[in-house]
């Protein structure tokens, strides 16, 4: 099994228009073979700090969504809204 958390820092004047490309990412990525979860969360105190934690039954299913047409033209209009890069980090269950 394989945890992805991505975080980053949304323009404030963005904040609407990416969250409605997480939405339509959010809706088809979930329909992704090999996707056991895929959720968007927004800070309680920053609400333009999103993270998404994403579950990936194994890095082999998370390679193909990055090759999908969804992600590679939803993830770039995400990150021009952006202040600097996000942080990705990707996991492997260990207990």
């Amino acid at each position: 099994m394989i945890k992805v958390v991505a975080k980053g820092l949304v323009k404030k004047n963005c904040l609407e228009k990416v969250l409605g490309l997480y939405k339509e990412l959010v809706e088809k990525t979930r329909s992704e073979e090999g996707c056991l979860s895929y959720e968007l969360f927004q800070d309680t105190e920053n609400p333009c700090i999103l993270t998404m934690i994403e579950t990936w039954e194994n890095r082999e299913f998370l390679e193909r969504h990055f090759q999908t047409v969804h992600f590679r033209e939803l993830v770039p209009q995400i990150s021009e809204c952006r202040e600097g890069k996000a942080d990705l980090n990707v996991y492997t269950l260990v207990l």
